[in-house]
């Protein structure tokens, strides 16, 4: 009877500390924040107002007289 404890305790202990699918989980972790920082920039970048300031800067460059 003692043996079947300790074996199960044993598959328990192995069943908390096994961590074969941690990986997976942080690569979808990293892969959604991406996705989402991504997502904020492309909304940033295309407001209006820094479409217009970029405008403004390459407009200014273009014509400046030397």
């Amino acid at each position: 009877m003692r043996n079947i404890v300790s074996e199960v305790q044993a598959r328990l202990m192995y069943a908390a500390a096994d961590e074969s699918g941690m990986s997976t989980v942080e690569y979808a972790i990293g892969t959604i924040a991406a996705a989402a920082f991504g997502a904020i920039l492309y909304t940033v970048v295309t407001g209006d107002s820094i479409v217009g300031a970029l405008t403004n800067i390459i407009t200014r460059a273009l014509n400046t007289s030397t």
